[in-house]
């Protein structure tokens, strides 16, 4: 299972599905990932956390541990 964390910059995935529970699944999809999506990976922070998406037209930081909730093709 590859997943939103193992993603290099530059990359353009889609989401497959989303882990966790309650909460945290829905702080995910309130912020635009949900199934089908295209993602593009723009900046990893020099220490590896955030991460910098473009997602649905807009820019996003996504912390690693929530990145790694979201598997991708």
């Amino acid at each position: 299972m590859k997943t939103l964390k193992d993603a290099k910059v530059g990359d353009t995935v889609t989401v497959v599905r989303l882990h966790g529970e309650g909460p945290v699944k829905r702080r995910i999809m309130d912020m635009g990932i949900t199934k089908g999506v295209e993602i593009l990976v723009r900046k990893v922070a020099p220490l590896g956390d955030p991460m910098e998406l473009s997602v649905r037209g807009y820019e996003l930081s996504v912390r690693k541990a929530d990145a790694e909730m979201i598997e991708i093709s």
